[in-house]
């Protein structure tokens, strides 16, 4: 099993929406903000080789969206869904299978495009594409409150081309990748758990968006259900002490990996690297 950072755009969000009630004096001091109180993310993929799957791990922002919307996320960084894609030695075409973490706008957008006639097309024309069933229901029927994150024209193609797969329950969906759904986040979203030959990579999604996160009580306002997703990160820390998981963070400009440790403090991030520094 061969596994490869996707390095998309980086994004904009307002630092307090990224940590809730945590306040800007101790959170600045980790994340940084600009001086409009925007913090900068990264948009970080995971391309998993297993020799007859090569899955990809959400898809980024895209290039669907028009100004207006783009003025508010302050889109920038060299990262290119594609173009990352081919510096791994690997083309669109490739991709057997996409993984939806959960159906944000920022996770899989990239998965559809316009086309010249103005025509809505997949990405990995070639992909069998996976989501919770009950992520799928609830971005198809969505709340006020997260509605602005669900855009049918990132999940309409995906349902008329036949290739969507909706999970149920928790499932080793092949052999050492394993999907967990929680629902602190959004309703339904899926973390990964790898297995590879050396070590065990953690992909919390927006469970912990950033090494800023690990710490308990550091929850962003993005959380629909703050103590459901509480106990969900309590728990999925816990293992990954007990089991030495290293975390891969989708958002975190700053760290792309580190490990876990529990002191009297609570759970603190022990060594961070990069994925190639863990391989090589």
């Amino acid at each position: 099993m061969k596994l490869f950072v996707v390095e998309t755009e980086n994004f904009k969000v307002d630092g307090g929406a990224m940590f809730g009630v945590i306040p800007k004096s101790m959170w600045q001091k980790v994340y940084p903000a600009d001086e409009n109180n925007m913090c900068n993310l990264a948009n970080r993929c995971l391309l998993i080789d297993t020799g007859s799957h090569k899955i990809l791990v959400d898809t980024g922002i895209g290039n669907k969206h028009d100004e207006k919307f783009l003025s508010h996320i302050y889109v920038n960084g060299d990262g290119n869904l594609l173009k990352s894609l081919q510096k791994s030695g690997y083309s669109n075409y490739d991709i057997t299978d996409v993984i939806f973490t959960h159906l944000h706008w920022d996770h899989c957008a990239g998965a559809t495009y316009y086309n010249e006639k103005k025509e809505l097309c997949l990405t990995f024309p070639n992909a069998t594409y996976w989501s919770s069933r009950k992520q799928w229901d609830w971005a198809m029927n969505p709340n006020i409150r997260e509605k602005a994150a669900f855009q049918q024209e990132n999940l309409l193609p995906l349902l008329q081309s036949g290739k969507l797969n909706l999970l149920d329950n928790d499932i080793e969906l092949f052999p050492g990748i394993q999907l967990q759904i929680t629902d602190g986040h959004t309703l339904g979203m899926i973390s990964l758990i790898i297995h590879t030959e050396k070590h065990i990579i953690a992909l919390p999604a927006d469970l912990i968006p950033t090494a800023a996160h690990i710490s308990l009580p550091w929850i962003s306002a993005y959380d629909i259900q703050p103590m459901i997703l509480l106990n969900d990160k309590a728990h999925f820390l816990n293992k990954a002490v007990e089991q030495n998981w290293v975390l891969f963070f989708e958002h975190d400009i700053f760290t792309e990996c580190c490990t876990v440790q529990k002191t009297e403090k609570g759970f603190k991030e022990l060594e961070r690297f990069s994925l190639n520094q863990l391989f090589n």
